[in-house]
């Protein structure tokens, strides 16, 4: 578990790096600003926030940000794209990301610099254990030569310098379109005999460090275009670089993580550290997503949150434990973390009890219904079937490939010689993998890994054929999701931003009632969805009214202006926002002449008759006590 072959005086907690790290950049010119929530609030295209940026994005678009220029902080993040590694020594779900920013001030130079400063004169890393990466490049950028140049006047040695293609070293967009660029990856040697020469490959090069330049836009469709505002995005995760300082090979035995394992190793009758890893990984990402409000569903953020406690109740029982544990483990969670955060203990132990309740009841009934179906098929040879999960793609041919008449067409099950034959006798279709879904309460990752552990296949083309067939669950609700943000930040979208400003005064105007507020909005370019608090369906004069007074503010031609004031200012002379936990000390109000007032990040048209003329197309319920106008800009 430890790599202490070598003494680092500076080995630290989790708390004091954050410490280190905040001080560091403060003194550099950056402000800090707040841990933003867990669900991203201007990106709908994305279920969870996975970095830092995801706040950022109307100020890394050219948004003025009312701390400056240089921003730096601590973010909450949840990545579910690893999943299927969570149980090894170095993926998890929830991390915490250390980050700084630049809006349009320094660049790579400035951002390297500060970086290699931080690592080996604050931290005192070895500096001839650091080897970097950088962009090769292709048809949508160059070769990023200024970051190897940077990092030769610091003193890399160009064989510790590699240039890799987009895959490794490019960043972004979080959602479908947005702020994106090439990055620098920042490795450390974990070894004990320190090679000549840097080789990303070699997982004794531990990336504990990404500097992002954000020089380009993707755009709606395909392709980038240049950013006129440049941006630095740095992130270096905490929960990594803690392991690297303390000599640890593996995450989990940091100060954070050790806690919850020696918790979970209580209760537990097996040894199997991949299940506690998996147990103390899943439950405390289930415990943030859980603090956000979310409850277990089978509807995206619910989906994800109950897949991960399912996932952790499951390997509960392979190492023994039968009773109702993950409450006891999320309680440690608590504890582990009250001095960093706030927590709705109640609400998150009475969900983590539900579900598991729920779902203890009938997984030992689907275990054995599992067996039986698993027990009329023929395993593929373990040694072809460890050759096929060696090949890069396997996650991807497990999970979707089983479409008989491409399978034996496609190169990876060639490269395995896995025949036509063997993979129908392995395969678990997909109505007896809907059966698991529906009856037990099987996600379907997890027949997907019982299925991996019997050296067998899981259809799941077909089994999505029959979640659509019977109740269209995910499909559905992606195609259709409503939460808050915008889908992109382009010309239409920030008209229709503009408008939903002045919806909200009119609705406050015309129902009489200075209590409505926003309950959600979804903005794309060709429509805008506004939800609202109101107890009753709006009548026709009522939406006549409202549409009027829009349109009479947008003929007037009102100014949209912003100023940054201190928020207990905004609030004393009635400026109004919905979201006013995300924001500093000071914050950035839009006025739209005399008629409206707002906290928001943007974006806004600068004259209220750019937005032409503004329609109800409909009216609606959204949920109990809570309506939905859905309109539009002709």
């Amino acid at each position: 578990m430890f790599l202490n072959f070598f003494y680092n005086p500076f080995a630290m907690k989790s708390s004091e790096l954050k410490k280190k790290y905040i001080e560091f950049f403060k003194k550099k010119g950056h402000k800090e600003i707040i841990n933003a929530p867990l669900v991203p609030e201007n990106d709908p295209t994305v279920l969870f926030t996975t970095a830092g940026m995801h706040p950022l994005v109307p100020f890394l678009l050219g948004e003025k940000h009312p701390a400056g220029k240089r921003l730096v902080n601590v973010q909450k993040c949840i990545r579910t794209g690893d999943i299927d590694e969570v149980g090894d020594e170095v993926h998890l779900t929830f991390f915490e990301m250390l980050g700084n920013w630049s809006l349009g001030d320094y660049f790579k130079e400035g951002a390297i610099k500060m970086s290699y400063e931080f690592l080996t004169e604050v931290l005192g890393l070895d500096k001839n254990r650091i080897g970097v990466s950088c962009f090769l490049g292709d048809e949508d950028a160059e070769r990023d030569n200024t970051s190897a140049n940077a990092w030769e006047k610091l003193g890399i040695p160009k064989e510790r310098i590699v240039f890799l293609g987009k895959e490794d070293n490019w960043w972004g967009p979080a959602g479908n379109t947005g702020p994106c660029g090439p990055d620098t990856e920042i490795f450390y040697y974990a070894g004990k005999n320190i090679p000549k020469k840097f080789n990303p490959r070699d997982k004794k090069w531990v990336e504990i460090w990404n500097d992002v330049f954000m020089e380009y836009n993707k755009i709606k469709g395909g392709g980038v275009e240049l950013l006129e505002q440049k941006n630095v995005d740095t992130g270096m995760g905490i929960e990594r670089t803690v392991a690297v300082l303390n000599g640890f090979s593996d995450v989990y035995e940091i100060d954070v993580l050790k806690s919850l394992m020696e918790k979970v190793s209580k209760i537990a009758r097996g040894e199997d550290v991949r299940s506690k890893r998996i147990i103390v990984d899943h439950l405390r990402a289930a415990a943030f997503i859980l603090n956000e409000g979310i409850a277990p569903s089978n509807l995206e953020r619910g989906y994800v949150l109950r897949r991960l406690i399912r996932r952790a109740i499951r390997h509960g029982r392979l190492l023994g434990i039968q009773d109702r544990f993950c409450k006891e483990i999320v309680k440690e969670v608590f504890i582990v973390y009250k001095w960093n955060y706030f927590f709705r203990e109640q609400f998150i132990l009475d969900e983590v009890g539900k579900e598991e309740e729920k779902f203890a009841s009938t997984l030992e009934q689907g275990l054995k219904i599992t067996e039986k179906i698993f027990s009329k098929k023929t395993p593929i040879k373990k040694e072809k079937y460890l050759k096929l999960m060696q090949l890069p793609n396997h996650v991807e041919i497990l999970k979707d490939l089983w479409n008989k008449k491409q399978a034996g067409k496609d190169y990876s099950i060639k490269e395995a010689k896995i025949s036509k034959k063997e993979i129908d006798k392995a395969i678990i279709t997909g109505k007896e993998g809907f059966l698991l879904y529906q009856s037990y309460g099987f996600p379907a990752e997890m027949i997907i890994e019982l299925a991996m552990e019997k050296n067998l296949l899981f259809h799941r083309g077909g089994f999505r054929m029959e979640l659509e067939k019977h109740q269209e669950l995910s499909r559905t609700a992606m195609a259709g999701r409503f939460k808050s943000g915008l889908v992109d930040h382009s010309e239409k979208t920030t008209r229709l931003h503009t408008a939903t400003h002045l919806l909200l005064q009119a609705l406050r105007n015309i129902l009489g009632d200075k209590n409505i507020i926003q309950k959600g909005s979804n903005i794309t370019a060709d429509r805008l969805r506004f939800d609202f608090n109101f107890p009753r369906k709006l009548t026709d004069d009522e939406i006549k009214k409202i549409e009027g007074e829009v349109n009479e503010q947008i003929i007037k031609g009102l100014e949209v202006n912003w100023k940054e004031v201190k928020l207990i200012d905004a609030k004393k002379i009635g400026i109004t926002g919905v979201f006013e936990h995300k924001y500093g000390d000071r914050v950035k109000a839009y006025f739209i002449g005399d008629y409206s007032k707002e906290l928001c990040s943007g974006p806004h048209v600068t004259n209220t008759n750019e937005l032409r003329k503004f329609k109800i197309i409909k009216e609606e319920s959204s949920s109990a006590g809570v309506r939905r106008i859905k309109a539009v800009l002709e």
